[in-house]
C-alpha cells in the first residue's frame, strides 16, 4: 500500500515534478491549487501527510496550517521559497512537522518526509503494525491477536490494515475502500458496514458496544489508538 501525501500549491510544473518522483518511491501525490481546495481534499480523502506551500493565492499556507491543526494532528511539511526566518518560526509554532525551502530536490523532500513519519507516524511507514493485541504482517497479509491468526478476507485484510495505519484518525467511509487499495471494489451504500461488521466478530468486538473500531455517525470509522488489552 502506498503512502498517500496531499500537495496543497498552485504551482503544477512542482505538482508533476514530485509526482513523478514520488510515484516511483512508493508514494502516492494528490494536488490542490489552494487553500480552500486542499482543506476540502483533506475532509474528503485519507492522507499519511500534507505538503503546504506557504505563498498562494487566496487563503496562504500559514492559516491552511492552522485550520488543518485545529482539527488533525497529520504531519505537515511546509514548503515556501521565502528566506525569512519569521515565515518559518511561525509556520513551526503553528503546529508544522518540518519546513523545507524551495528549491529543493525531490530527493531531499522524500527523505525528509519519511524522517518526520518515522518521527510522527512510525506505524504509517512500518512493514509490521501492532495495536494493542492486534498484529499485521503487511508483507505476509497475517494478522494475529492474541497470538491467535486471523481468518480475514482480502478485502477485510486490507480495510484493517488501513485502520491500523490511523489508528486514534476517523476514517471515511467513502474513502476507506479506495485508501485500502480496493478501487476496483464496486461501492455500494453499506458496502464498508458489512465488511466492518465482518471484522468486529473475527475481533471479538461487540457490535452493541463496540471498543475496536468505533462508527462515527455520518463520518466513518476509527480503531482505537490504545486499543484495551
Amino acid at each position: 500500500m502506498a503512502l498517500r501525501v496531499l500537495l496543497i500549491d498552485d504551482d503544477i510544473k512542482l505538482y508533476e515534478l514530485l509526482a513523478s518522483y514520488l510515484e516511483q518511491n512508493g508514494v502516492s501525490v494528490t494536488c490542490a491549487g489552494d487553500g480552500r481546495k486542499g482543506l476540502v481534499a483533506l475532509d474528503a480523502g485519507v492522507y499519511d501527510a500534507v505538503l503546504l506551500d506557504v505563498m498562494m493565492p487566496g487563503m496562504d499556507g500559514l492559516e491552511v496550517c492552522r485550520r488543518i491543526r485545529a482539527k488533525s494532528n497529520i504531519p505537515v511539511l511546509m514548503l515556501t521559497a521565502r528566506g525569512d526566518e519569521t515565515d518559518r518560526v511561525v509556520g513551526l509554532e503553528l503546529g508544522a512537522d518540518d519546513y523545507i525551502p524551495k528549491p529543493f530536490s525531490p530527493r531531499e523532500l522524500l527523505a525528509r518526509l519519511k524522517a518526520v513519519l518515522r518521527r510522527t507516524s512510525p506505524e504509517v511507514v512500518a512493514e509490521r503494525l501492532v495495536a494493542g493485541l492486534i498484529v499485521a504482517d503487511v508483507p505476509a497479509r497475517r494478522v494475529q491477536m492474541e497470538e491467535r491468526e486471523l481468518d480475514l478476507t482480502g478485502i477485510e485484510f486490507d480495510i484493517l490494515v488501513a485502520l491500523m495505519r490511523r489508528a486514534g484518525r476517523v476514517v471515511p467511509r467513502e474513502a476507506l475502500l479506495a485508501e485500502a487499495g480496493r478501487s476496483d471494489v464496486v461501492v455500494g451504500e453499506r458496502t464498508v458496514d458489512v465488511h466492518i461488521s465482518h471484522l468486529r466478530q473475527k475481533l471479538g468486538d461487540d457490535p452493541r458496544s463496540p471498543r475496536l473500531i468505533k462508527t462515527v455517525r455520518g463520518v466513518g470509522y476509527v480503531l482505537a489508538k490504545d486499543l484495551p488489552a
